[in-house]
């Protein structure tokens, strides 16, 4: 089994408004890629962190191998996903894959 973390902050120039749609779109949109995309065996994304928190939303997901895990990043579904959404309100990523 291989976990991927992945973490994003929101652009800066974003509404309080705004950036709450976008969590809840990328939300939607990425954990219902669990069942699209095989391999995938959890997908969770957490929208609201503790304060402590230096990012603003992320996505914790297990595949079943490092082969699933490229199926997944490059599936077109996910990468929809990052081309209308992530990309669009995010400015920055940071993975961890273990």
């Amino acid at each position: 089994m291989v976990t991927h973390i992945v973490m994003w902050n929101f652009d800066a120039s974003l509404t309080e408004e705004t950036k709450k749609q976008a969590a809840a779109e990328m939300k939607e949109k990425l954990e219902a890629l669990k069942e699209i995309v095989p391999g995938v065996l959890s997908v969770k994304v957490i929208t609201e962190p503790l304060v402590s928190s230096t990012r603003d939303i992320a996505l914790i997901g297990e595949y079943e191998d490092e082969a699933a895990l490229k199926t997944y990043a490059s599936h077109p579904e996910h990468v929809k996903v990052v081309e209308t959404i992530i990309k669009k309100y995010c400015t920055d990523r940071t993975a961890f894959d273990f």
